[in-house]
């Protein structure tokens, strides 16, 4: 590297040798102060120095056309002074440069964390690739405001219900946070904080009644799929989703602790469902396959079925509910416990939500029993009464 005066005179003498993309020429009159001259005709003033750690290092200063040398040498003594005092005048500068894009984090980190303990990965992969990052996917994560958040709903909202909306906004919530958590440099605060989830009034969850419950087992058992008539039972009296009862092992099953043991649910978590005893009695009547681990397996293949919907969709006509979904039946066995009485805090545990706030919407279920618990105070209370007023003492004041 030649080692020269600088002037503003030599500045205009400067060249690229021929046959060079570039090369450095270091100012003799101010330590680490360094010029770099390229081929194309672009210069650019850099400073040299060593790190705390005894390794030298490069930092960009400016360009020529922006700093004059008086400029670049007054800032090359003042950044030198910081660095002999232990401070990084580069620190964010260097920092910005590991601050990934929304794309490159998604691909670099989320992706391959959540395929290592979600089961439903591809629905979040197909919400990234079709809604954010189309609009995000190019953009720093640190230069993703909340004014772009907000922005993006208002859009996306004119083509979407509120409920897709929502699964975008709490996707993006999670991967901001999961970015704060695990201090991805540049990443401090989380666009969508503060951002409300849009009102849902398009959800349709349908409850069966007793009666529809005992007519769906009757039409099950006219089913020529066999097993139907196991399956869909265990659905309702259990509350499990459809794909933990295909895949259910005997090996699941603790009938001495009375405990089902799904090693992986939506979650990607082990939970744990309690064997009723009516579960217990399904169970025991359930035909076994020489050599099968699975409960309710195909008889033809001794593998979970892939698709049962064929056989459902007969069996729901038949008992005249056409457009009973099988998830219904995980919501029917909510509304049962509910109603009877059981807390939310019991309904979260079995059917292994995370949240309560995911259990809360069974709440509105459960107001005939509400209503009887509050009309025991008026029986007990006859003050409040006023056929019964006059039956009460008055104190009398001396």
């Amino acid at each position: 590297m030649p080692v020269t005066t600088l002037s503003n005179k030599t500045l205009k003498t400067l060249k690229c040798p021929e046959g060079q993309l570039k090369i450095d020429f270091h100012d003799k009159a101010c330590k680490g102060l360094t010029i770099e001259v390229r081929a194309s005709g672009g210069r650019t003033w850099y400073l040299r120095y060593y790190n705390a750690r005894g390794k030298q290092r490069q930092s960009r200063l400016g360009d020529v056309k922006d700093l004059s040398l008086d400029q670049a040498r007054n800032l090359a003594n003042k950044y030198r002074s910081m660095i002999a005092l232990g401070e990084n005048p580069f620190a964010n500068k260097d920092e910005l440069k590991l601050v990934p894009t929304l794309k490159s984090f998604i691909s670099d980190s989320y992706m391959p964390y959540i395929k290592g303990y979600k089961r439903s990965w591809d629905t979040d992969w197909s919400l990234l690739k079709n809604h954010i990052l189309p609009t995000f996917g190019h953009r720093y994560m640190d230069e993703v405001t909340k004014r772009d958040v907000v922005d993006f709903i208002s859009q996306h909202r004119l083509t979407h219900k509120p409920g897709s909306v929502n699964r975008v906004i709490i996707l993006l919530r999670y991967i901001f946070n999961l970015a704060i958590r695990w201090e991805i440099p540049g990443i401090t605060k989380n666009p969508t904080a503060g951002v409300p989830l849009l009102e849902e009034n398009n959800k349709l969850e349908r409850y069966l009644t007793q009666d529809e419950a005992q007519t769906l087992f009757a039409a099950v058992k006219q089913s020529e799929n066999v097993m139907l008539a196991f399956i869909v039972p265990m659905l309702i009296l259990t509350g499990t989703r459809k794909r933990e009862v295909l895949d259910a092992k005997w090996s699941e099953f603790d009938l001495d602790r009375r405990l089902w043991r799904i090693g992986m649910s939506k979650s990607g978590k082990a939970r744990h469902v309690p064997i009723s005893d009516g579960v217990l009695t399904l169970l025991e009547s359930v035909p076994r396959i020489d050599g099968c681990e699975y409960v309710f397996a195909n008889p033809a293949t001794a593998k979970p079925y892939v698709s049962i919907y064929c056989s459902w969709n007969t069996a729901r006509k038949t008992a005249g509910l056409p457009v009973l979904r099988m998830h219904d039946l995980r919501h029917s066995f909510a509304s049962f416990l509910v109603n009877n009485g059981r807390s939310l805090y019991e309904v979260q545990k079995i059917l292994g939500h995370t949240q309560i706030k995911t259990t809360q919407r069974y709440a509105h279920l459960a107001n005939d029993t509400l209503l009887d618990a509050a009309n025991q105070v008026a029986k007990l209370v006859p003050l409040v009464m006023p056929n019964q007023i006059s039956a009460v003492r008055l104190i009398q004041v001396a």
